[in-house]
């Protein structure tokens, strides 16, 4: 157990490290031509190749990372009952998106971000909707310490989907309208050249795959977690709101940070703090802070 929770923290980091050095180079390197000339070619070679796998790399490290604390916190059943739901019909969404325009409006992606399924969607791209809907979702759950009723999941999947959402307020101008995009829009929308339709279907896609997982949960529903357990999810989501958020600066882009920051990061604060500080108490299983399962 103690080695899983170690391998989390550490692949933890290393997502971190891998969007910090994307900054760098993004925002300082990139647009320093005078820098790259300066470079050996070993350097040339290094920062080639960091920027060439950086993008696939942070998105790998982030669903290992968020694999790792989903096995030691809520069990490995649980986490793949999350992971391939989140991960297939993201990936279903976004080839139709990627085919027709909808859900999200006509786009399509460039290089930088790993291998293109069918030519069209990175492989990468359904990772990150796994690991920020898990977390997202983690979070949202905080709600359900005043019941659990069918409709009460309903409002935490929907407040998981906003939170979601909320993070591409800012992912999307950071990837798409910067000098240095990871894709591209075909059509001109309301939203500093995006459609507004792109951030419905952000919503949908959230809210399909995240009651699918609480469906197919049943009544084995992850349980509620303490501020300890959850300090994950919210570094996780707050890291990659981040990244984002300044990568939007870098482009001069400042109006969706606020949004962003209204409804994703103010929620997912709120929502740690609203946690139980330490262990449950006896008579309140639902919130027991235990490891779940043992390795």
């Amino acid at each position: 157990m103690k080695r899983i929770i170690f391998a989390q923290w550490v692949t933890l980091g290393l997502h971190l490290a891998a969007m910090l050095f994307g900054l760098i180079g993004l925002l300082f390197v990139l647009p320093n031509a005078a820098f790259i000339e300066s470079l050996s070619d070993l350097g040339l070679q290094i920062f080639a190749l960091g920027m060439q796998g950086g993008g696939a790399s942070y998105m790998i490290l982030g669903t290992i990372a968020t694999c790792l604390f989903g096995w030691h916190t809520l069990g490995a059943k649980t986490t793949a009952l999350f992971f391939f739901p989140a991960v297939l019909l993201s990936l279903g969404c976004e080839l139709l998106g990627t085919s027709t325009g909808f859900p999200f409006g006509a786009y399509s992606y460039l290089s930088g971000l790993g291998y293109k399924i069918a030519d069209l969607v990175p492989f990468t791209i359904p990772l990150s909707w796994f690991y920020m809907g898990f977390v997202s979702l983690l979070l949202a759950h905080t709600t359900l310490r005043q019941g659990t009723h069918w409709l009460q999941r309903l409002e935490a999947i929907a407040l998981g989907a906003m939170m979601l959402t909320s993070w591409d307020f800012v992912l999307d101008p950071a990837m798409s309208q910067t000098p240095f995009p990871f894709w591209e829009w075909h059509q001109f929308g309301a939203f500093f050249g995006m459609p507004l339709q792109n951030f419905a279907g952000w919503m949908g896609t959230g809210v399909l795959f995240m009651t699918v997982s609480t469906v197919l949960w049943g009544k084995a529903q992850p349980p509620l977690l303490n501020q300890k357990q959850l300090l994950f999810p919210l570094l996780m989501y707050s890291g990659n709101f981040v990244f984002s958020m300044l990568l939007s600066c870098g482009g001069g882009i400042y109006p969706p940070i606020a949004l962003g920051i209204l409804l994703g990061i103010a929620p997912a604060v709120g929502l740690w703090f609203m946690a139980p500080r330490g262990d449950a108490s006896p008579a309140d299983a639902v919130l027991d802070t235990r490891p779940l399962v043992k390795v």
